[in-house]
């Protein structure tokens, strides 16, 4: 199920404020070299991030999944001045990357990358977060949720991409794991007494959840 629609996205696009150079050099690298090009935040979704962090002025973010740099560069947009990104990726070659494209930031001094298993790398980040950014593998999103929310801050804020599931989760019955995974997600985070939400359907779905005070 289709739920993007060209004509609106295009209008969303033109009407959006543009990224600056180095989002769009990221963004046609990424398309014109990478074969999940699709997985890419991308124009619209990005200045979302952006939007939301500087709204929130956060002093540290987590993002787990950093896939090209492209989303972590638009969160970082929002930071304080003594603030902190830590981004975790499993991929050793969109690391790489990843790195080469935050050297060209003035905010990469401030983004810190770690290659890895996200499981393995959350407990060992000491940190209170104020923004987190769940854009990994969809199968883990209930363990990360857990992870991350007894280190939110009270009002902090976790924005959930792909909750939509190329529209897979309006299907009756459900299938394919990544689907079921990602509507259970959407249900749990439902049924949290400690935060409330919102689904913005922005692209793939952005559950937009934060901490109750």
């Amino acid at each position: 199920m289709d739920l993007i629609i060209p004509p609106a996205e295009s209008y969303a696009a033109f009407l959006t404020s543009p990224e600056n150079e180095l989002l769009q050099e990221i963004n046609r690298q990424t398309k014109e070299n990478h074969a999940l090009y699709h997985m890419l935040s991308g124009h619209v979704q990005g200045r979302f991030l952006s939007f939301i962090s500087s709204l929130c002025k956060p002093k540290y973010i987590l993002e787990i999944g950093t896939f090209t740099g492209y989303s972590a560069l638009c969160l970082a947009e929002g930071l304080t001045a003594d603030g902190e990104l830590h981004t975790i990726e499993l991929r050793e070659a969109d690391a790489t990357i990843s790195i080469a494209n935050f050297s060209k930031s003035d905010k990469n001094k401030q983004i810190h990358l770690h290659l890895g298993n996200a499981k393995e790398i959350i407990p060992e980040l000491n940190r209170n977060w104020d923004l987190v950014f769940i854009d990994a593998d969809k199968t883990s999103y209930i363990e990360y949720y857990e992870m991350v929310v007894p280190r939110l801050q009270s009002g902090g804020i976790v924005l959930a991409d792909n909750v939509l599931f190329h529209g897979e989760v309006l299907q009756e019955p459900i299938n394919g794991k990544n689907a079921k995974a990602i509507h259970a997600f959407n249900e749990h985070v439902k049924n949290d007494p400690r935060t409330e939400q919102v689904l913005v359907t922005i692209r793939d779905g952005v559950l937009m959840i934060k901490k109750k005070a």
